[in-house]
């Protein structure tokens, strides 16, 4: 591979580890209580979370976040804060020289949180659930970062954006769809897939499709050739296939499998940008455009 990867293709890897790495309970998926010894309102923010660096600038804490992840590429704003690592290799040197008063860090960064606990930084810590949990993790980090408003503003929103997709899809014939985030460029090796929990498997039954591996209680799946073609899919719609390569050669790649129902129908769809993967303030623009080529008819 590569030693320079495009955000998109850096996005999918770091999704797919985040996902496979995620230990997510069923019921209440987690908690998202800081761990913060002072409650002040934070003045100096450190996030290597892309999903919440975007959440911090939607709700209007951005003039106060002074550091982001590797792969922070939105909103543009992002783009001019201090990069500080991500999930894999979080600088922690940088992070405390930024003197930063609150660091959002992944629930699995055990060793950052030590790190950071040693250097007595509060921490506010965040794992990968469910669809209904974005909303939930809006509402916590307004409340940590001093913008409860603004944040109940934005997650009321979120909610009444994914209820109308749901109320517009409601009624119709569910289509079995197989859900890839990643895959290498043109051919069908290294097919990553939504399992049957987590917010891209939520999405897609908000969206009015059904999971084709919905029984796999898992976040993520390396599914095979021979798997897609055993799950039988009605629809194939791929959200993170690399954007420098030709998306006709992307999707001639499925012809190789005939056999598949979505590929016999041509109902394989690309929806690119890291909005799709990123489970954060865009997430009901990506349900919307998850349903709209699952159920066409129902936003004419």
């Amino acid at each position: 591979m590569a030693a320079h990867k495009t955000p998109l293709i850096a996005s999918v890897l770091l999704l797919a580890a985040c996902l496979c790495g995620a230990q997510l309970k069923l019921g209440p998926a987690y908690h998202l209580a800081p761990t913060a010894r002072a409650q002040t309102r934070p003045q100096r923010i450190v996030s290597i979370v892309p999903s919440v660096t975007e959440m911090l600038f939607a709700i209007g804490a951005g003039p106060r976040v002074v550091g982001v992840g590797n792969f922070d590429t939105y909103p543009p704003e992002a783009l001019t804060r201090p990069k500080v690592g991500g999930l894999i290799d979080p600088d922690i040197e940088r992070i405390i020289a930024l003197k930063p008063d609150l660091v959002v860090v992944y629930g699995t960064q055990s060793d950052l949180r030590t790190q950071m606990e040693r250097a007595h930084i509060p921490v506010f810590l965040y794992q990968h659930a469910g669809l209904a949990d974005i909303t939930t993790t809006i509402r916590e980090l307004g409340s940590r970062a001093g913008n409860r408003k603004e944040s109940a503003e934005l997650a009321n929103q979120i909610e009444a954006d994914i209820a109308e997709v749901r109320k517009r899809v409601a009624g119709r014939p569910p289509p079995r769809t197989l859900l890839v985030f990643g895959r290498d460029a043109e051919t069908l090796r290294g097919i990553y897939a939504s399992g049957g929990i987590g917010f891209l498997h939520d999405m897609l039954e908000a969206a009015g499709g059904v999971n084709v591996f919905a029984d796999v209680k898992r976040q993520s799946i390396q599914a095979t050739s021979e798997l897609a073609v055993a799950r039988a899919p009605e629809v194939i719609v791929e959200i993170g296939v690399d954007t420098a390569s030709s998306k006709a050669r992307n999707l001639d790649a499925w012809k190789a499998l005939p056999s598949i129902p979505a590929v016999r129908s041509t109902r394989i769809y690309q929806l690119r940008g890291d909005g799709m993967m990123n489970p954060g303030p865009r997430i009901s623009a990506s349900v919307r455009r998850l349903a709209e080529v699952l159920h066409p008819q129902a936003f004419k």
